[in-house]
């Protein structure tokens, strides 16, 4: 085994990574950008290396860096982790001519699945079944439009080069193929610097089941069973689980099968994923999966895997690349119990799913044990920045039966608390608990199904925001005040009378909330209009707060910055704004003359200038934030009046992107 380990990458799967190196003895290296030079990953190794700017084609996508970086540390190892260079075999054959392990597959097998049309052909030669589609080398959009009719509607777009669901569109109709394609390949080259695509039949009921493979250079392979990994939105995946609900054991024997055969006829060596689309319309039978594609590395879900057989795939990764042969045998892999995996991401389900970005003024995960892991990749007091994928942990729950692990992993995660960006904690809370997900009734198309129930806030979670915002005011004081005699007490007591009533006034919504609070011996008495409420709270765990409404208990807690609060209550992040008595005036909001950028990112496309008339709907710009494009279009019938950027410009939350001709 090497004695020295570099990770060429960030976040949590470097963080996860250097864990099992430290288990095993390596000394740890870590790189990072400029965005990243206070990362946690760089925390935990036992050296770090800065390999550039914060862009990831200046630094995480630096060969150049990377390798610099390895001889300067004297790593005798790279790996890769997932996403930037992991399937690259030009950085696989650079590490080799370096004289450095390359903790992965060789660089012909990354090459041989690094393109779909080329990984189906070979597909096809092996015997393992493909969706019907056009992989040819013909891209003129002629071409193209004719082979989706040859297939059939509806058709997926899928760029060759892709993955995660950049360069995909889904197309019903002919009249649409046109733009899609577009769209498309302009996503295609950004993401990958390749516009090709393929077209493919979409599957109706889609699951998305993959196999997790592992093979070493003494000729074994083996597979780890499967994933299912169907609750996806935008191709992006959200909850991951195994083994996959309702597969029955001929099909799983079936799929394992194939996805070997798809290892061994590229010469694979190292963790592979084989990801196939699979029928779902008419359950889950022996002759209706499909071969999508072979990731070449490690997968973001890889924690279910290991949690259902009990080995460390980052383990076995190192072991492999060092020259050793696989510990177990298929005979000697077996699942156990049930795993799932959500990915908690920096992003605002309320706004179509806009990445967040800032400082993490408060981040408490899960408590990590038997049956829940967690792994993170920033900590409190962190920064979830523009420049990369916005996850700020995934969290993975185990028990013996499937319904008792969503019930875990729920559980779980109402005990989290992130102020500072928005998330989608509540989001995947409700995903979980939703009754069509505890019946084992997934597909891709679940979360837009389901997605207003899913997003909708809990009947009365938002009253209970406003109250406990009132609490936390109220013991804010008490606690600022040093009790020293009866005057410093500050519960509203007056000499010969009543105690004191006083007004909280907030804003929620942009709306003015004002509650009136009369205090009492043992707590207060809130009222808003005809509304009354008796209430007492305290703090617990340090500034939690349990508060008690009429006899009901509600336990969060409030992050307060100036004259804003943030009340996290039930994996929900609620703002509520303290009225300032010092300010003249209340801050409005756009009059509709104008769009603002709705995140940070990076402007690529300007499709109007200024005097043009543009309708509702029309587009008008195209950012991209965090690897997605998000199109701005019209609210309505309008004339250009300024177009402030051009394409290439990066752009901060809330700048004027068009404005309008009032």
């Amino acid at each position: 085994m090497f004695k020295s380990l570099l990770i060429a990458n960030r976040g949590e799967i470097a963080c996860r990574v250097i864990r099992t190196a430290r288990r095993l003895g390596l000394r740890t290296i870590a790189v990072h950008s400029d965005a990243d030079a206070c990362g946690l990953h760089v925390a935990m190794a036992d050296q770090s290396v800065r390999i550039g700017p914060a862009p990831a084609r200046e630094s995480y996508l630096s060969i150049e860096a990377i390798l610099a970086a390895a001889r300067m540390t004297g790593a005798e190892a790279i790996h890769p982790g997932y996403g930037f260079l992991s399937e690259n075999p030009a950085f696989a054959e650079a590490c080799q001519a370096a004289g450095i392990v390359f903790v992965g597959p060789p660089a012909s097998a990354i090459r041989a699945m690094g393109l779909k049309d080329a990984a189906k052909a070979l597909m096809i030669k092996a015997g393992v079944p493909v969706v019907p589609g056009y992989f040819g080398d013909d891209q003129s959009p002629e071409h193209l439009a004719g082979e989706a009719g040859r297939i059939g509607y509806p058709v997926l777009i899928k760029a060759v080069a892709g993955g995660g669901g950049k360069g995909m569109r889904r197309v019903d109709a002919a009249g649409d193929f046109g733009k899609a394609l577009e769209g498309a390949q302009r996503e295609a080259q950004a993401s990958f610097g390749d516009a090709r695509v393929l077209v493919e039949k979409y599957v109706a009921s889609p699951r998305h089941i993959e196999i997790q493979v592992f093979a070493d250079s003494h000729g074994n392979a083996v597979h780890l069973f499967e994933r299912d990994c169907s609750l996806q939105r935008r191709h992006q995946k959200v909850v991951e689980e195994a083994p996959a609900p309702g597969m029955p054991e001929s099909l799983r024997a079936r799929m394992g099968e194939a996805a070997v055969t798809c290892a061994k006829a590229i010469g694979y060596r190292g963790a592979g994923t084989v990801e196939f689309i699979v029928d779902g319309s008419k359950g889950l039978t022996d002759d209706g999966f499909y071969f999508m594609e072979m990731n070449t590395r490690l997968q973001v879900e890889h924690p279910v895997t290991e949690m259902i057989t009990g080995h460390d795939l980052v383990e076995w990764q190192l072991r492999v690349a060092a020259g050793e042969k696989l510990p177990v045998g298929q005979d000697g892999l077996r699942i156990e119990g049930h795993a799932v995996e959500v990915r908690l991401y920096a992003e605002d389900p309320a706004k179509g799913f806009l990445p967040s970005t800032g400082r993490l003024a408060r981040l408490r995960l899960p408590a990590a044990g038997e049956h829940v892991r967690v792994d993170a990749g920033v900590a409190e007091g962190g920064e979830v920045s523009m420049f990369y994928d916005p996850m700020i942990a995934k969290v993975i729950a185990w028990s013996r039966t499937r319904e008792a692990a969503l019930g875990v992993l729920s559980d779980a995660l109402e005990t989290a608390e992130v102020a500072g960006v928005r998330t989608n904690l509540g989001f995947l809370v409700s995903t979980l608990r939703h009754q069509a997900m505890i019946d084992g009734h997934v597909d891709t198309g679940f979360i837009d199904r389901h997605k207003a129930a899913l997003i909708a806030v809990p009947d009365g979670l938002g009253e209970d925001a406003v109250r406990l915002a009132v609490v936390h005011l109220l013991l804010e004081r008490s606690r600022a005040g040093t009790v020293r005699t009866p005057w410093d007490v500050l519960d509203g007591w007056r000499l010969g009378g009543m105690r004191q009533s006083e007004m909280v006034r907030l804003t929620v919504g942009g709306k003015p909330r004002d509650v009136v609070v009369q205090h009492g011996p043992a707590g207060w008495c809130f009222a808003e209009g005809d509304q009354r409420l008796d209430v007492s709270a305290r703090h617990v765990d340090g500034d939690r707060i349990e508060a008690i409404f009429d006899g009901r208990r509600v336990t969060g807690s409030v992050v307060r910055s100036r004259f804003q609060l943030a009340v996290l209550l039930r994996g929900y992040n609620f703002a509520v704004e303290v009225h300032d008595p010092l300010s003249s005036a209340e801050t409005g909001t756009s009059s509709g003359s104008e769009i603002r950028s709705p995140m940070p990112g990076k402007v690529t496309q300007v499709l109007v200038k200024a005097g043009d008339r543009v309708r509702k709907g029309q587009a008008l710009a195209v950012l991209e934030a965090m690897k997605m494009e998000h199109t701005l279009s019209s609210p309505g019938d309008h004339t250009i009046k300024s177009v402030p950027y051009k394409a290439g410009d990066q752009v901060n939350e809330g700048v004027v992107i068009v404005s309008f001709e009032t």
